[in-house]
């Protein structure tokens, strides 16, 4: 139990300095081995359908209570027109967290900051846990704002990484992103830089695939951010059927995930394809990679229980 008479305020700049990627990639994994939270999603768009089917646009609020310890909920809009028509982020969030004990509100946290560090040690865990060590060259397909924050934080993890190659439908887009200083970064063609790359990493709002699985490449690791939604994906079926399947939870993203979602429901793979999640990882009960020529796949379909385990590791580090 905490008792705090003021609410702490972390702004985007304290929220970056708090959270390095390589300590937040180790702190989600410890948060992983201890006792899973209580969460829940709601997901809305302006006409009010569920999923935000009706709209672009979408309203989501994600909570996550670990009994005892914290409550953590995150407001947060997806507004993909923005970066062309405003040049604000697609996605903007302020999270909130409280004692799991009293119910008294703690912090007030940048949400947007906070969604992109999280997502993206998310994915490096993911890589961390299941992609080869000797990993030299990582594509990144999609050159929105979490681009950057994903190249950094599997850079995090695999130090071996040396060349970056980046593809988005825009190609303005991405030689923004290599002249903003993605570090030995350039433009490529998709395929061609698909079968070229150790690790793929998808971070797009698209609701066609993007990346074929004829173009992988034995050993190749694939993290799939983009697809949050079970209409939206970024793999074709050929990638799942070729892939060890890996997720950061199970219960959430089968059914919410749409690279996973939409492959289940066309028979091309069953539920039972998915090897394991993030707790089953962290906690050795499975194996990320089983050996070298191994095709691997990562679902990051995040959650209110990585909210939850960032804000409680930047808070905590707020107070030190």
């Amino acid at each position: 139990m905490v008792n705090r008479s003021t609410l702490d305020i972390l702004d985007g700049d304290e929220v970056a300095r708090l959270g390095p990627y390589r300590e937040l990639v180790d702190a989600l994994e410890a948060g992983h081995r201890a006792p899973p939270a209580v969460t829940r999603r709601v997901v809305f768009g302006p006409g009010g359908g569920e999923d935000g089917a009706d709209a672009d646009e979408r309203f989501l609020t994600l909570s996550a209570w670990r009994p005892g310890d914290l409550i953590a909920t995150k407001l947060a809009t997806v507004f993909p027109d923005n970066p062309h028509a405003t040049g604000l982020p697609a996605v903007q969030a302020v999270v909130v967290l409280f004692d799991g004990t009293t119910g008294s509100p703690l912090a007030l946290i940048d949400g947007t900051e906070l969604t992109y560090r999280k997502t993206a040690a998310d994915s490096a865990l993911g890589s961390r846990l299941c992609s080869r060590p000797d990993s030299t060259t990582l594509l990144m397909v999609g050159a929105g704002g979490l681009a950057p924050h994903l190249v950094a934080a599997h850079r995090a993890v695999r130090p071996a990484i040396e060349r970056v190659l980046v593809w988005n439908r825009s190609p303005a887009r991405a030689d923004a992103l290599v002249a903003d200083g993605v570090a030995d970064a350039r433009v490529v063609d998709l395929d061609s830089a698909v079968s070229e790359a150790d690790i793929v990493c998808t971070a797009t709002m698209t609701g066609d695939p993007l990346v074929r699985g004829a173009a992988l490449c034995p050993g190749t690791h694939v993290d799939c951010v983009g697809s949050y939604l079970p209409d939206r994906r970024e793999v074709d079926d050929e990638v799942v059927r070729r892939a060890r399947i890996l997720v950061d939870a199970r219960e959430t993203t089968v059914v919410e995930t749409g690279d996973l979602a939409i492959p289940i429901a066309n028979g091309t793979i069953t539920a039972d394809a998915v090897r394991g999640d993030l707790y089953q990882l962290c906690r050795g009960e499975v194996a990320g990679r089983t050996d070298d020529g191994e095709i691997t796949l990562f679902a990051n379909g995040g959650g209110g229980h990585l909210d939850l385990m960032t804000a409680r590791y930047l808070w905590g580090r707020r107070h030190g």
